[in-house]
């Protein structure tokens, strides 16, 4: 029994290493396939119906299926993400100053890879004639998506709108603001009351989370597939500057993380902390390996433990606290891959994204940080709900999905290496504690 109970994780592991090869294989595949109908028979008649008839509605089926997902999910994620901070109680200046660690340099995070997307703009110069073409071919595929984007809201009723007079309809108009916002609220409620009908009802809602996240792993066994269809679709029709847009936009994805870890991080650790940047790389080198080898950050969790206490020499109650709500609301690589991507592939579909909107994406990314599973493409889900928020076609995710597994382990790993730098500023900033050496 013990044997069968350690080989469940190591079996689970196999299977996604497996499922990510599969995505790869068919991200491959697709691009090649779509490059050589796209020079060779670029206008056959076969090719529109293949798209309209086989990977143009698997594709969207399976958006479809993740958008169906999606709002349980993050409902569930960010109700009982917040709930579990009824530990405040006992540590209650160590939970305000993970809160406003978490909120600020989140914040620090998304704007810089905002700037960073803006100001290379990898996703521009696609002819916008073909893609404006694949915009109307998308739109008529998620219809009942799309159809708000033109309805955002301005000025003061924006920020009016952020709170639903009726949930319900926050959910079935797609209002994802509205929604994270009646889940954080009703989080905090559920942290205050602290009786044997409220902890059921957590335990509900953990159970919600569990079947989503369920769900969402059998749908994403699909995903290969999925990725054949999009690239196909994709490749199809832009060609080789599909190849060179999506470079560059590795490049600076890669570039928004160095900013974040080598940067950031170090001004953090040296002004609030007191700690030597380098002697804090070194000493979590191990986390960092594990965190870049599997992907998740929860996976990670143990071993970025260990690190806190045998390496950091942080207060057990300090870091077991700030680590476990770190691997799931702390994730500043995944805001920043978030932010990147949206938008990215709004430059790529010709899409000019008002301040507004980008600040509307700047802060569903810290909002989603919260609420994205701290597993491999658990940011998948998210991503494909901000891009049909702001009327960007949800079926561009295929660009970036076969090159999501090296950016998954790269943002995975600044996120561990975020919750340990959390930690360490926690640490020191407590007064009843001793700071880390």
């Amino acid at each position: 029994m013990a044997d069968a109970v350690i080989a469940a994780p190591e079996e689970q592991e196999g299977r996604a290493r497996r499922l990510q090869w599969r995505m790869l294989a068919g991200f491959v595949a697709g691009l090649l396939a779509g490059l050589a109908v796209h020079y060779a028979a670029p206008d056959a008649p076969w090719v529109a119906a293949f798209t309209t008839y086989v990977t143009g509605p698997f594709g969207q089926i399976f958006l479809r299926l993740l958008f169906m997902l999606v709002i349980p999910l993050l409902v569930s994620a960010l109700i009982v993400g917040v709930a579990e901070m009824g530990e405040m109680r006992a540590l209650r200046s160590i939970g305000a100053r993970t809160l406003l660690y978490t909120v600020v340099v989140s914040a620090i995070s998304v704007a810089i890879s905002l700037a960073v997307v803006n100001l290379f703009q990898p996703g521009a110069g696609v002819d916008p004639a073909i893609a404006h073409g694949l915009i109307a071919e998308g739109a008529e595929g998620a219809k009942a998506i799309t159809d708000r984007a033109g309805e955002a809201k301005t000025g003061m009723d924006a920020l009016v709108a952020i709170v639903p007079s009726n949930v319900f309809t926050a959910m079935n108009e797609n209002d994802v603001l509205a929604v994270m916002f009646f889940a954080l609220f009703f989080g905090i409620g559920l942290m205050l009351v602290q009786s044997p009908q409220a902890t059921a009802f957590k335990s509900v809602v953990e159970g919600v989370f569990q079947v989503s996240m369920k769900l969402i792993g059998l749908v994403i066994q699909l995903a290969p597939i999925a990725v054949f269809c999009f690239m196909f679709n994709l490749a199809a029709q832009f060609g080789w500057d599909l190849i060179i847009r999506l470079s560059a936009f590795v490049g600076v994805v890669l570039l928004a993380l160095a900013l974040q870890m080598f940067v950031v991080f170090p001004i953090l650790l040296r002004s609030f902390a007191g700690k030597s940047p380098i002697a804090f790389f070194r000493q979590t080198q191990e986390a960092s390996v594990m965190a870049f080898a599997t992907a998740s950050s929860n996976a990670t969790l143990p071993t970025a433990l260990r690190v806190a206490h045998d390496q950091l020499g942080l207060p057990d109650k300090v870091a077991r606290f700030v680590l476990t709500i770190g691997a799931t609301a702390n994730q500043n690589g995944t805001a920043m891959f978030e932010g990147v991507t949206v938008i990215f592939l709004a430059q790529f579909f010709g899409i000019d994204l008002t301040l507004q909107q980008q600040l509307f994406v700047m802060l569903i990314c810290i909002l989603g940080g919260i609420g994205t599973a701290g597993v491999p493409a658990g940011s998948l889900p998210v991503i494909a709900l901000i891009l049909a928020s702001v009327g960007v076609p949800p079926e561009g995710i295929g660009l970036i999905l076969g090159v999501d597994r090296f950016l998954d382990m790269c943002r995975t790993t600044l996120n561990v290496v975020g919750d340990l730098v959390a930690a360490t500023v926690v640490s020191a900033g407590a007064k009843d504690m001793p700071a880390p050496a």
